[in-house]
């Protein structure tokens, strides 16, 4: 009796590699460089297999006939090719920089019935977006005075279904003090669930930072929190990110960048501004045109 034959991945060679990772770098500007040649490979040949692609061709074919279909294998791509790893209060020190430094500013620029809106690019699974709203709430006494619109924007539609399921691991919490635990989170089977009041309160979309056209309908933002993004781009991607958040500020608004992101070596568009709590980047009050 013969044994059955183990069913083998498909096979991607350095040539389909190559081609795939210029491919995706046009569609999302993320750089996939040899150093994650295993990473890429684990992924695409899941891909393959679960659309039934036993050849690189024939599915890169398929990938390039529907890759401007909405939701279909170019989004669940993209999904499978992103990596989203945060937590609740992860860099807490530019929350304060915001409530102390930046809105005050803000404010006195601003009348008081105008909406303050403030982003947060990528989302992934809505720990920054909530760990805002939460911020705020616990820190900034004038939110119940003044309109505020927080918006929170990823490329992983599956990341951001989770964002607005709003169920977190105990890992997700694990800086957040007790207290707000208690005060913001319900217990349930499969982890801690985010009251109703903050789901209710964001609003998620999906939007890739590279794309010009899905960028073009981001006007009018205050602050934009894009944190830990732009380390993944090129050179060129990064500038082209870099001006189309500065299109997407209103003037005198700000960005908060990860604390390994230095606007400084991207664009010259934007005036470095050093607060007690945190380096921000400013859109000139007065902005110049690029």
């Amino acid at each position: 009796m013969t044994e059955p034959v183990a069913s083998r991945e498909p096979e991607i060679s350095h040539a389909d590699f190559e081609r795939f990772s210029d491919f995706f770098y046009r569609k999302t500007g993320i750089v996939f460089d040899q150093g994650k040649r295993y990473f890429v490979d684990r992924r695409l040949q899941r891909r393959m297999s679960e659309t039934g692609h036993a050849e690189f061709d024939a599915y890169f074919g398929a990938l390039l006939a529907g890759c401007d279909r909405p939701g279909g294998e170019m989004q669940q791509l993209i999904n499978a090719m992103t990596i989203n790893e945060t937590y609740f209060y992860r860099e807490e020190y530019q929350f304060r920089c915001l409530v102390e430094s930046l809105l005050p500013d803000l404010l006195s620029r601003r009348g008081p019935d105008e909406t303050l809106r403030i982003w947060s690019i990528p989302a992934a699974s809505g720990e920054e977006p909530y760990s805002l709203a939460i911020y705020l709430l616990e820190h900034w006494p004038l939110l119940a005075e003044r309109n505020v619109e927080l918006l929170a924007s990823d490329i992983d539609t599956e990341m951001l279904d989770l964002a607005r399921a709003g169920l977190y691991p105990a890992r997700a919490l694990h800086q957040l003090p007790q207290p707000l635990r208690d005060r913001y989170f319900m217990r349930e089977a499969g982890g801690h669930r985010i009251d109703a009041m903050l789901r209710d309160a964001i609003a998620f979309s999906a939007v890739n930072v590279c794309d010009v056209e899905s960028m073009r309908a981001w006007r009018d933002v205050d602050v934009v929190f894009c944190r830990n993004l732009l380390i993944y781009f090129d050179d060129l991607s990064r500038r082209q990110a870099a001006e189309a958040l500065y299109d997407a500020l209103r003037p005198g608004g700000y960005i908060c960048l990860g604390h390994a992101e230095s606007m400084s070596r991207i664009s010259s568009l934007f005036t470095v501004r050093k607060f007690p709590d945190a380096i921000v980047y400013q859109k000139p009050i007065e902005s110049r045109p690029r």
